[in-house]
């Protein structure tokens, strides 16, 4: 199997954290192309894997993230974009998506060879994920109209560094072929 998965990475959050000001600007104005991506992702059958910071709570799980973000002072950027009951949801501690988590085994699991990242923070975990997706082979799409940032000149290198470095895919949400794996390097 060659399958794709999108991936929404830490948009279930607080805004509770340092550069949470910065970054809120960003957030806002990637929700449209976030929402469609999540949309076209659920209507074609894609796999739509949520993988989040639990924000240093052991204890916390999916229900419990949600719900702190839907109630945090910004609960109106969480609630477009939030799972649904077919989702899949991984916890990590770090940047990376993949750094002690159970989503390399997931993705081998479901046949998935193509990851689409979305999300935030563009030029940190966004950037580190596509770094260990390419580290394991994966096939790399991000969708620039559904990433956000807290440094507008940051994203846009780590754009540039993940297209020229990872052979990833920077695309639309309008992209007609978002969902088509990139061809091989």
């Amino acid at each position: 199997m060659n399958r794709t998965a999108l991936i929404v990475t830490d948009m279930i959050n607080t805004y509770r954290h340092a550069d949470a000001e910065l970054l809120l600007p960003s957030v806002r104005a990637a929700l449209p192309g976030l929402r469609r991506t999540i949309h076209r992702a659920r209507a074609e059958g894609i796999d739509v894997i949520y993988v989040n910071d639990n924000f240093g709570r052991w204890r916390s799980q999916h229900d419990e993230l949600l719900d702190a973000a839907l109630r945090g002072p910004h609960g109106d950027l969480v609630e477009p974009v939030r799972p649904d009951d077919g989702s899949m949801f991984v916890v990590k501690a770090r940047h990376s998506a993949f750094y002690e988590t159970p989503l390399e085994f997931l993705l081998s699991q479901h046949g998935v060879r193509h990851v689409v990242l979305t999300g935030q923070v563009t030029e940190q975990c966004v950037l580190y994920s596509a770094l260990d997706a390419h580290i394991r082979r994966l096939r790399i799409s991000v969708v620039r109209d559904a990433v956000a940032h807290i440094h507008a000149d940051l994203a846009d290198a780590a754009l540039r560094m993940m297209e020229r470095n990872m052979a990833a895919r920077v695309t639309d949400s309008a992209d007609a072929a978002l969902f088509t794996a990139p061809d091989a390097d």
